[in-house]
C-alpha cells in the first residue's frame, strides 16, 4: 500500500514535466527503432553499391548514401541498435560496480569506507576520457573493450549516491529492528536498505547512459571505437568529416542523433530525479496554494 501511494504521485510529478514527457517518448521511441532495426531497415546496411556512391539524400536513399554507396537511413537505424547497447551495458557494468562497493562503504564503514573513498578520489583525479583512451589503445578497439571500459570507468558517481543512501539509511528504525532479531548483514542490505535506496541509482543509470552514447560516438569518431564496417553514429560521423565540402548528410543526421538522444536522457533522467526526489514535493505544493 505504501509503494503504491509513493508511485503514484511520482508519476503524477513526472507527467507534469512536459519536456521530461517528450525526452522519455524519444527515448522509448529510439529503443524500439534498435529492436526493431532488422524489420525496419530498407536495406543491408553493408551493402556496397559503387553505382550510389555519394548520392545525396532522395526517393530511394532518403538520407544518401556514404562513400561505398551503403545506405545512410539503414546505416543509422543500425547504429542506434549499436550506440545504445553500448550504453546500456557499459552503465548496467558501472550500476552493478558502483552499488556493490557504495553499499559496503556505507553499511560497514570503518576502513572498508577509508579504502574505498579513497581509491574512489584517485578515479576522479583522472581525466575519464583519457583514460579511456589509453586503455583502448592498449587492449585494441572492439565493442566489447568499449563496454567493459566505459563501464570500469563510470561506477564512480554511483558508488557515492549508494553510500551516501547507506549512511542515511542504516540508521533507521527498521534496519535496527532486522538486526535485533538476529538477520544476517547480507539479508539487511540487499532486503531492506538496497530496495529504499535505489530510486537515486536509477536517475543514475538513466542519466549515465546519455554519457555512454556520447563516449562510444566520439570514441568511434576518433577511430578507436566500434570499427567498420559495423555501423555506428560515431563511425558515419567520421566518413562526414571527410567528406564534408561535398557530402553534408553524413555529418547532420549522425550529428543530430547523438544530440537528440543525449538530450532526450538528460531531460528524462532530470525529470526522474524532480519526480522521485520528496524534498522537492513540499515546495511544489507551497508554491500552489
Amino acid at each position: 500500500m505504501g509503494n503504491h501511494n509513493i508511485r503514484k504521485p511520482v508519476w503524477k510529478r513526472l507527467r507534469k514535466n512536459k519536456l521530461s514527457v517528450i525526452g522519455g517518448i524519444i527515448v522509448l521511441t529510439l529503443f524500439m527503432i534498435a529492436v526493431s532495426a532488422p524489420l525496419i531497415s530498407p536495406y543491408n546496411p553493408d551493402h556496397i553499391d559503387r553505382k550510389h556512391v555519394l548520392e545525396p539524400p532522395g526517393l530511394h536513399h532518403l538520407m544518401g548514401t556514404d562513400d561505398l554507396g551503403r545506405d545512410v537511413l539503414s546505416r543509422m537505424i543500425w547504429g542506434a541498435r549499436i550506440s545504445l547497447a553500448v550504453g546500456f551495458v557499459a552503465i548496467g557494468i558501472a550500476t552493478i560496480i558502483g552499488t556493490i562497493l557504495g553499499a559496503i562503504s556505507g553499511y560497514y564503514g570503518g576502513w572498508f569506507d577509508r579504502i574505498i573513498m579513497r581509491f574512489i578520489d584517485i578515479m576522479l583525479s583522472i581525466p575519464t576520457f583519457f583514460l579511456i583512451l589509453a586503455v583502448i589503445a592498449f587492449i585494441g578497439p572492439s565493442i566489447w573493450n568499449i563496454m567493459i571500459v566505459i563501464g570500469l570507468t563510470a561506477w564512480m558517481g554511483v558508488a557515492r549516491l549508494v553510500r551516501a543512501e547507506f549512511l542515511s539509511l542504516k540508521e533507521r528504525e527498521f534496519v535496527l529492528a532486522a538486526k535485533a532479531i538476529g538477520a544476517s548483514d547480507f539479508r539487511i542490505i540487499y532486503k531492506h536498505i538496497m530496495i529504499n535506496s535505489l530510486s537515486p541509482v536509477l536517475v543514475s543509470a538513466v542519466l549515465g547512459i546519455a554519457g555512454a552514447v556520447l563516449v562510444e560516438s566520439a570514441l568511434s569518431f576518433l577511430g578507436i571505437g566500434v570499427q567498420p564496417p559495423t555501423p555506428s553514429w560515431g563511425n558515419i560521423l567520421t566518413l562526414g568529416k571527410d567528406n564534408i565540402e561535398i557530402a553534408w548528410w553524413l555529418s547532420l543526421y549522425p550529428g543530430l542523433a547523438i544530440l537528440i538522444t543525449v538530450l532526450s536522457y538528460n531531460l528524462f533522467g532530470e525529470g526522474l530525479r524532480d519526480a522521485i526526489d520528496p524534498r522537492l514535493w513540499g515546495a511544489e505544493e507551497e508554491e500552489s496554494f
